[in-house]
């Protein structure tokens, strides 16, 4: 890597995902050579380590005895997977690359609260951030984030259990211009955060609540009035939606003219009434329905029949599955139709 680095200068765009064998070697003759560099891809080398951050920062005073320049212009960073990397790491990082738009921080487990002040700090034009699996983060690091990175479009926290409302509070009353929400498995927010959210960004455009298992029809009835531009909404396994929230979700602006994809895996209240109620949705692509045990083949049938093109992914398993033959793990398959 360092004799591409010294004969690729001019390079922008470099991705090195699932290279296991790059060390921080690789970053700090990036550092050295390639200080054009926007968009760097290191997704899962996980022997980089917080020196490869300090090499590519302008201001790292670790290697400022060497020639580095630094990444001055760097925009797209992505670690996701490299677990060695810490809050020292990101405020190195953030000091000399304060012009970061997207960081994608999936499964950097060290990372806390301290990592997301660094950020409020410094990076003031992010517009996207991946924490998922990022279990150390609280309300207390998100809310920092928010108040400092007012641009921010999409974020996921997908798996970030710590966070409640608090964060949907902050994220609604900074950050305007959300358009993408993942909070898959953030099983504390409730109706009152998104509420929050709801009213203020509305904007959004695609939001992943699967396993909000507090979530009710209330957040449905909030998203119908205020997000117009809804287009992507998974609700698996959010378990007190009914077909209620569903009709105020299909009878609105994004229902009529903008939702394409619902997802309500293990949704136990929904019934075919919710597929009358999505044959409004006209633009309506794709539906997940798996263990809705109140919906039928022939509810099915029928939006099928009113939304010819809908993809409807769901199956009927009997009550008691019959004995598999060979006594083995493949019963689901055995015994469910797939739709």
């Amino acid at each position: 890597m360092k004799t591409f680095a010294q004969n690729c200068r001019n390079i922008e765009h470099l991705n090195l995902n699932g290279c296991t064998k790059i060390t921080d070697s690789t970053c700090i003759s990036l550092s050295k050579f390639c200080s054009k560099l926007k968009h760097l891809d290191l997704t899962s080398c996980v022997s980089i380590t917080n020196n490869s951050l300090k090499a590519l920062s302008l201001r790292s005073a670790v290697f400022s005895l060497t020639s580095s320049e630094g990444c001055r212009f760097l925009e797209h960073l992505n670690i996701s997977w490299c677990d060695q990397i810490s809050k020292d790491g990101i405020e190195a990082l953030v000091r000399g690359s304060g012009g970061l738009k997207a960081l994608f921080l999936r499964g950097c487990t060290q990372l806390d609260d301290d990592a997301l002040k660094h950020l409020q700090k410094y990076c003031p034009e992010l517009m996207t951030i991946n924490l998922q699996s990022c279990t150390q983060i609280t309300d207390e690091g998100l809310v920092s984030l928010c108040r400092g990175c007012h641009k921010l479009q999409i974020l996921c926290v997908s798996g970030c259990t710590n966070i409640t409302d608090a964060s949907l509070t902050a994220l609604g009353l900074n950050c305007p211009r959300l358009k993408i929400l993942e909070a898959a498995r953030c099983s504390h927010v409730t109706d009152a955060g998104f509420t929050v959210l709801a009213r203020n960004c509305h904007e959004l455009e695609k939001m992943d609540l699967e396993e909000c298992i507090l979530v009710t029809d209330n957040t449905l009835v909030q998203l119908s009035i205020h997000c117009p531009q809804l287009q992507a909404l998974s609700l698996s396994h959010c378990e007190l939606i009914t077909d209620d929230g569903i009709r105020h979700l299909s009878n609105s602006t994004c229902g009529h003219e903008r939702l394409q994809v619902v997802e309500l895996d293990n949704c136990p209240l929904i019934t075919d009434v919710t597929l009358e109620h999505l044959k409004s949705c006209h633009n309506l692509e794709r539906i997940e329905l798996y263990d809705c045990q109140q919906v039928t083949r022939a509810g099915i049938k029928r939006i099928r029949a009113h939304l010819p093109e809908i993809k409807v992914h769901a199956y009927f398993a009997p009550v008691t599955p019959p004995p598999s033959v060979h006594g083995g793990g493949q019963r689901l398959c055995r015994c469910c139709i797939i739709l």
